[in-house]
């Protein structure tokens, strides 16, 4: 999943356009959700390109509900809400889902577990006396508690979720940074194949290929590593 998380509309359409030959699915967060994500999503729904729409809802049950029937006329297949929501919200955006797929939409809900930003000492000095992976683990079983469709995590991650949720739990990694690259401002990263070798269902790349000086070159490599590490994903259990 490619995110678009770009602050110009022309900028979000030349990574799409170089990209689009080899990727089906593309994120849209934050800024350009709320720069232009009318006309960005409008561009990925007639290039039948399948969306995330990552918004990470977090409020109280009804609104988070009602702002998941708005942004089901996007056509995202995928939308987030956060776990941090508690049961009720995260009950609230299930039930949501359930209605809007009777109509005939394919919505799934993913819970964010925890931000890649976030470390140990950063939950600490939020009242959080549980470590990183503590609490990714308690808000992924929440989640298939709850009736989601699964989770974001980071990829060392993973392994904990597994160990709480169904084989069928959809699990989505973000802070993806292929070998030699920054981290940047996230702190929990793992390369493309540490991701497969993990059990990641889809992992999110944005900046190593955006920022990249050849998005479709930058793609494909990511796509020849991911695919080496598949042969290799037996012999890693």
């Amino acid at each position: 999943m490619i995110a678009l998380d770009e602050g110009k509309l022309e900028e979000a359409q030349d990574v799409f356009r170089h990209t689009a030959a080899d990727v089906q699915w593309y994120k849209v967060g934050y800024q350009a959700y709320y720069a232009f994500g009318d006309a960005i999503l409008g561009e990925l729904r007639e290039a039948r390109r399948s969306i995330f729409l990552d918004l990470k809802l977090h409020d109280i049950p009804n609104t988070v509900a009602g702002a998941i029937r708005s942004v089901a006329r996007s056509g995202a297949s995928f939308v987030t809400v956060h776990a941090s929501g508690g049961r009720a919200m995260l009950q609230a955006a299930a039930k949501v889902r359930d209605e809007i797929n009777a109509a005939g939409k394919s919505l799934k809900i993913v819970a964010v577990t925890m931000l890649t930003s976030l470390s140990d000492e950063d939950l600490r000095e939020i009242g959080i006396d549980r470590t990183v992976h503590q609490v990714v683990s308690m808000r992924a079983a929440l989640a298939q508690e709850c009736g989601l469709d699964g989770v974001v995590c980071p990829v060392e991650d993973v392994p904990i979720v597994r160990a709480r949720t169904s084989a069928d739990f959809t699990v989505i990694c973000p802070g993806i940074r292929p070998a030699g690259d920054a981290g940047g401002d996230q702190k929990r990263t793992a390369t493309p194949a540490q991701a497969v070798l993990a059990g990641a269902d889809y992992i999110v790349v944005g900046r190593p290929i955006t920022k990249a000086a050849d998005p479709r070159a930058a793609v494909q490599k990511i796509c020849a590593e991911m695919a080496d590490a598949e042969q290799i994903k037996p012999a890693a259990r």
